[in-house]
């Protein structure tokens, strides 16, 4: 279990993952060997997905295979759904038991994120992350999936099909882009904070004001493009911080993995871990080091 940042610590402490506060009847699964499992075998079936169904529709999408969700800026197409029905297939056929929680899965049926809380190893998916770039033709977006258990992350895949990249993080094994490792390293000193933050479209006015307080000065707050791209900016040092006001656990775990792999720091408002399965205190950072998210967090906390 990677230990919470807290915003008061002195140390750099950085978390990524859940304490689940669970009396389970029988003793709890072991969670899986990830020695015994494929790590190729699901990069391939990552790249397979966006291949047969997700790049076919990049700047071909017909009116009818784009839908509407919950408002005109949430939006599902037909590689949204494809896609995630073969990651599923494909991912549980990779490690028999296991469960998926995808991001269409859960829209259509909300139980499906109770395998969060389950003893099964759970896939997390988000098959197309930045669906409205995707629709407009824009390149950021990606697949994002991640292999959790018991609220513990253990190996991500952040797949950019349009920009060729790939990167892939396992924990205690360090973070990876296209073969490379990824080190988020530190802001430089004396320059704005470069911090992506949720889109305005997606938050109420609460949480506008609350992500104002990061519009002071050393800081360059900007809305968020897909999350699991803005998650890989922190893990290559191109931007500095994240504060999202979310906390579905398809757009997070890959990016967060990602993050604390390549040495960077996370935690919420509350000083808590981000709980992968919910009910985190909200808004809450990834960052570069501990030192740029306890700024982060304290503004926020601040004003919240």
């Amino acid at each position: 279990m990677i230990e919470a940042f807290r915003p008061h610590d002195s140390g750099d402490t950085t978390n990524i993952t859940e304490d689940l506060a669970t009396t389970p009847a029988a003793p709890v699964t072991p969670s899986p060997d990830l020695s015994a499992l494929d790590l190729a075998a699901v990069e391939d079936a990552v790249r397979q997905a966006a291949a047969d169904e997700i790049m076919p529709r990049f700047r071909q999408l017909a009116a009818e295979d784009i839908v509407e969700k919950n408002g005109p800026h949430d939006l599902v197409t037909i590689a949204d759904r494809r896609a995630e029905e073969q990651l599923t297939a494909a991912l549980t056929a990779l490690l028999p038991g296991s469960r998926v929680v995808g991001e269409e899965a859960v829209h259509a049926d909300p139980t499906v994120l109770d395998a969060l809380r389950g003893d099964a190893p759970v896939w997390i998916v988000d098959p197309v992350d930045g669906t409205r770039q995707f629709v407009h033709g824009d390149p950021g977006f990606a697949t994002l999936v991640t292999l959790a258990h018991h609220g513990e992350l253990l190996a991500s895949w952040t797949y950019a099909p349009a920009l060729g990249l790939m990167a892939t993080a396992r924990r205690g094994a360090g973070a990876w882009l296209n073969g490379e490792r990824l080190t988020a390293g530190h802001p430089a000193a004396g320059a704005d904070l470069e911090v992506a933050t949720s889109h305005h479209d997606f938050t109420d006015d609460d949480q506008k004001r609350v992500l104002a307080a990061l519009d002071t000065g050393g800081i360059a707050p900007r809305p968020c493009g897909s999350a699991g791209l803005e998650y890989l900016h922190i893990a290559q040092g191109r931007i500095d911080a994240t504060a999202f006001s979310w906390e579905n656990a398809w757009d997070h775990a890959a990016g967060l993995l990602l993050v604390h792999e390549a040495g960077g720091a996370s935690g919420t408002v509350a000083g808590q871990p981000f709980r992968i399965a919910g009910g985190n205190a909200l808004p809450f950072t990834a960052a570069r080091d501990a030192e740029t998210a306890r700024r982060i967090l304290g503004l926020l906390a601040a004003a919240n």
